[in-house]
């Protein structure tokens, strides 16, 4: 496993280490969207059986001596705050990840071996996590049925693949019976990609790439969204040396966002890491623009919004209410949204 490295905050930003035993809240998924992965199923002895409905934990089939076990994971519209935070004389890519109620499924469900094992539904980020999570404990791979599902589409700033891994090892603790360890999650992450802090039930400034957790930020805050999904994707690995770049310009406007998002968490005042939101979103336009934000902007008193927020290195650009939008100002927004040449998904995101 990977290890990862400690050092010492500034004093706002006092280091607090990672709670092990932590889950997400499980929720039931909505209706059928636009946008979503389609399920997959494979079986290891090649049998077709039609898939179960996304449920949580565990789902007894007909055939009582199957047992089906899941794992979920709840996936981002992007980020809340995406910036430096100074660690010894260099910047690091600081995160405060913004939990959407959309997740990703996997299911599996134990059989008999009857051959040769087959290729696992699982896709290459989540079959490497299993590998590394069986390395770990010593396990071998037991026969069966893996299933998957997501809501979160590929490439947008939605932490899909990171859900995805999450999900898969949720789901593997599970088929073991072992306690669920944090500790084994960042581990296995860390091995694998930067990752958002989906793996928490809260708000969190998050060092991605050094995938530590700085400060637990609470479930006091939570927002009513109106977004889009721009054209393109975008390679974050690739633009990494560029946001680097871009932090070191501007870092005093970056250092009073955070200072101002991170007040507004300590006082439970939503209205406040909105504004905070949307001056990260801003200073994030200088290096990786969206083609809409300006427009958002320029139209967000008109729809009562309390600010704007994008997804950082993704295409999502969007409105945060802190009441619900009337059905009247969903009408007005969606006619908004689609005169700029988008459609527009209302969802709930963070915890209050």
């Amino acid at each position: 496993m990977g290890g990862r490295t400690s050092c010492v905050w500034p004093r706002l930003l006092p280091c607090r280490c990672p709670r092990p035993g932590t889950e997400d809240a499980v929720r039931n998924p909505a209706a059928s969207r636009r946008h979503v992965r389609p399920r997959a199923e494979v079986s290891s002895d090649g049998s077709g059986r039609p898939a179960l409905e996304p449920v949580a934990g565990v789902l007894r089939e007909r055939d009582q001596s199957r047992v089906t076990v899941s794992g979920v994971c709840h996936g981002t519209l992007g980020e809340l705050y995406q910036g430096p935070l100074r660690a010894g004389t260099a910047p690091e890519i600081a995160v405060v990840s913004f939990p959407v109620d959309r997740h990703s499924w996997v299911y599996f469900t134990p059989r008999r071996a009857t051959g040769p094992p087959r290729p696992t539904a699982l896709g290459a980020k989540s079959a490497t996590a299993a590998r590394l999570f069986l390395d770990h404990y010593g396990l071998a791979f037991p026969p069966g049925d893996w299933r998957t599902h997501s809501e979160l589409p590929v490439g947008v700033g939605m932490a899909s693949s990171t859900a995805d891994i999450v999900a898969t090892l949720r789901c593997l603790f599970r088929v073991f019976s072992l306690p669920y360890d944090m500790d084994v999650v960042l581990g296995i992450l860390t091995d694998i990609e930067r990752a958002d802090s989906v793996f928490l039930d809260e708000f969190a400034l998050y060092l991605s790439g050094r995938h530590q957790v700085v400060r637990r930020l609470g479930r006091d805050v939570g927002f009513h969204t109106a977004y889009v999904v721009e054209p393109g994707t975008v390679d974050t690995a690739a633009v990494t040396p560029l946001l680097l770049d871009h932090y070191r310009r501007r870092d005093e406007e970056y250092q009073r966002c955070l200072t101002d998002l991170l007040k507004g968490f300590d006082s439970g005042d939503p209205a406040a890491v909105a504004r905070a939101a949307t001056c990260s979103a801003a200073l994030s336009q200088e290096v990786l623009p969206k083609a809409t934000f300006g427009s958002l902007q320029a139209h967000r008193e008109r729809f009562g919004a309390d600010g704007v927020f994008v997804a950082h290195t993704g295409c999502l650009v969007g409105y945060l209410f802190v009441s619900r939008p009337g059905a009247h100002v969903k009408s007005e927004l969606s006619a908004f949204f689609q005169s700029l040449g988008h459609q527009c998904t209302f969802a709930q995101g963070g915890y209050g």
